[in-house]
């Protein structure tokens, strides 16, 4: 779970910022055990679950593998036992660390039963998922589950349609809402603060922001005297 900045602290919990199912606790994983008949791709939308992570590259040549945490303390995700993969796959996490740059959000993890390259390169865009009666519910208005934001209409507080949700990233300087514009073209980022975005109605669909007036409006070219 997360929270915008402008209410009390988050509480750190961890799960409380994502989406994912029933895990057994001695559920061993390998990037290539052969399937069971449990084993099944979970659907692409299911409530009852709330995405944790997802796996990125691979890390080297000894099994690590680049992981991108939805959980509001990162490094919390390894503390749920065993997740359950989107392929079916129970995965449990081991050795997570943070990786190198300022995202905070994007961690270096071993992932039992994988200890070279070729597994963990099995892994890359494999998501992680818990069952949501696993994380409780959120406490205020402030508190969501970051999967249950993208996807949701994106509007101005005069009710007019600008995009949709597309990602919640963090790159070291809070929560940012990366918006994709209703009419073509390059997604946008917007703080995730109240200040822009004063209401967050998830049981409508929607959430309600306060933009920039050049918030869609591309880059310009740099002058060329300002500094590299």
């Amino acid at each position: 779970m997360a929270r915008r900045p402008g209410g009390n602290s988050p509480q750190g919990d961890g799960g409380r910022r994502a989406r994912p199912g029933r895990i057994g606790s001695d559920a061993a994983t390998s990037a290539h055990r052969p399937r069971s008949d449990e084993d099944a791709a979970l659907p692409e939308t299911d409530p009852s679950l709330v995405r944790m992570g997802e796996f990125g590259r691979a890390h080297g040549l000894n099994g690590e593998v680049r992981l991108k945490s939805y959980t509001g303390d990162p490094q919390a995700i390894g503390t749920y036992g065993p997740l359950i993969a989107s392929d079916g796959r129970r995965i449990e996490l081991t050795d997570i660390r943070q990786a190198g740059g300022t995202s905070p959000d994007l961690l270096v993890v071993r992932v039992k039963g994988v200890a070279d390259r070729t597994g963990a390169e099995a892994l890359n865009r494999v998501a992680l998922y818990l069952p949501r009666e696993r994380l409780g519910d959120t406490a205020d208005e402030d508190e969501f589950f970051t999967a249950d934001l993208v996807g949701l209409t994106v509007v101005n507080t005069q009710g007019v349609v600008l995009g949709t949700v597309a990602d919640v990233p963090n790159y070291g300087g809070g929560d940012l809402l990366e918006i994709k514009p209703a009419l073509g073209g390059a997604t946008a980022l917007l703080p995730f603060t109240k200040a822009f975005v004063p209401v967050l109605a998830i049981a409508e669909g929607r959430v309600v922001v306060d933009p920039p007036e050049d918030l869609f409006v591309p880059a310009g070219p740099r002058p060329p005297d300002e500094p590299v």
